[in-house]
């Protein structure tokens, strides 16, 4: 609807309000007050509909009661506070996918530097890989995610995004698979995701095997790391950091154990 219109509505309105209005006086004058107190009450119940945010035209096409359209109204303003709301929660994927990249570099880095060390019985084959909603993997490993979390007894919310890292070294028959893993917590959104590390070590027949013979499934980190929806990277760098590299070196130990 232009301007124009939106104008010439309201002169109507206006036009009609006043010839009900003198038309209620004049059958006022003859003692039928009816009209009077009709008119006087629809102008109240429209007043109390835009106080309310409330469309009165559409109110009073639809014949409802003006409780009903006090509540859709409030229903409606709740919906919207609970987006908004909800919105401010997922601002911590951004934080997840960030620290993504810092795991992936970090791990990469480390992987490398094991070339020279295993080198003696094999040349490593290296792996990663990032996981989540942008890059239409985000369910795998949700068994194994749950297997990791039960320690700290919360409940993986897989309904919202989830995000990860894997990585995989192999050397001669063996192979070490590290992954970590950014989820949701809590049966409804709260805005806070834990970071949780874990390994399988697999086993194959023959250095040229690709069949797996034998694994171990088995967590990294002692306790899960925590960030929330208000966490701002440059607080948590360092100790997420420190988090990291205690979990990758339990993987990495329990790896050069095998060979």
């Amino acid at each position: 609807m232009g301007d124009h219109d939106a104008v010439e509505r309201l002169f109507t309105m206006a036009w009609r309000a006043h010839t009900e209005y003198i038309q209620a006086l004049e059958l006022a004058d003859f003692g039928d007050l009816l009209a009077g107190a009709a008119l006087f009450a629809r102008l109240e119940r429209n007043a109390i509909l835009q106080a309310l945010s409330i469309d009165t035209a559409s109110e009073v096409a639809q014949q409802r009661t003006l409780t009903s359209a006090v509540i859709e109204s409030l229903a409606a303003k709740f919906s919207k506070r609970r987006e908004e709301k909800h919105a401010e929660f997922r601002q911590v994927n951004k934080l997840a996918e960030s620290l993504r990249n810092r795991v992936r570099r970090h791990v990469e880095r480390a992987f490398s530097s094991l070339r020279d060390p295993v080198s003696f019985v094999g040349v490593p084959d290296i792996h990663l890989a990032e996981g989540g909603p942008d890059r239409g993997n985000s369910h795998w490993y949700k068994y194994d995610v749950i297997k990791s979390s039960e320690a700290s007894g919360k409940f993986v919310n897989f309904d919202e995004a989830h995000y990860f890292v894997k990585s995989s070294i192999r050397v001669d028959r063996e192979r070490l698979v590290f992954v970590t893993s950014f989820h949701h917590v809590g049966r409804e959104l709260s805005g806070i995701m834990e970071i949780t590390a874990f390994a399988r070590l697999e086993s194959f027949e023959a250095s040229d095997d690709r069949e797996v013979v034998a694994e171990d499934f088995f967590p990294t980190s002692m306790e899960p790391f925590v960030i929330t929806w208000k966490t701002k990277e440059s607080d948590i760098c360092a100790s997420f950091d420190r988090w990291l590299d205690a979990s990758l070196a339990v993987a990495v130990k329990e790896f050069g154990d095998r060979l």
